[in-house]
């Protein structure tokens, strides 16, 4: 029995040392809208997260900075409109459609379009190559005698 108390003493010490976790909002009104708009940003180190769900260390450093912006009083739009400004159209999960993005919200049709384009004229020319390949009345009947004489020889 007291073998298990001292090895439990140190655990017991240990969890009657611990306490309440500190509440990670201080304002949270502020975290609300903070969790709004980083989940319509990307993490520019993870670049498939969005930086409400990142981990890293400059994902901590922009919600940071975005927090900031929040407690200025600056409004979602110009937030956006400021890591756009500082780092590109690439922090937003969804980017305007501008000239400079078009190939991000049109270049995945473009590419549908000319697949779909190449596979008809494949497509079409396989047809001809097969109709031209066809054969005559008289080329089948000498395959049926060539077939004939060679079942019987």
């Amino acid at each position: 029995m007291v073998f298990i108390v001292a090895l439990n003493g140190p655990l017991l010490a240990g969890a009657s040392m611990a306490t309440e976790a500190q509440p990670t909002a201080q304002d949270p009104v502020v975290e609300a809208r903070l969790v709004n708009i980083s989940g319509d940003l990307r993490c520019l180190v993870c670049q498939n997260e969005s930086l409400a769900s990142s981990h890293a260390k400059l994902a901590d450093d922009l919600r940071e900075e975005v927090r900031s912006l929040i407690k200025q009083n600056q409004s979602d739009d110009e937030i956006k409109a400021f890591l756009t400004a500082r780092y590109g159209d690439f922090v937003l999960y969804r980017p305007t459609v501008k000239p400079m993005t078009w190939a991000l919200w049109f270049g995945p049709f473009a590419l549908l379009l000319v697949a779909l384009t190449a596979m008809l004229v494949y497509l079409r020319q396989r047809q001809r190559h097969q109709t031209a390949a066809a054969w005559t009345e008289e080329e089948l009947k000498k395959a049926e005698r060539l077939l004939k004489d060679g079942e019987s020889a």
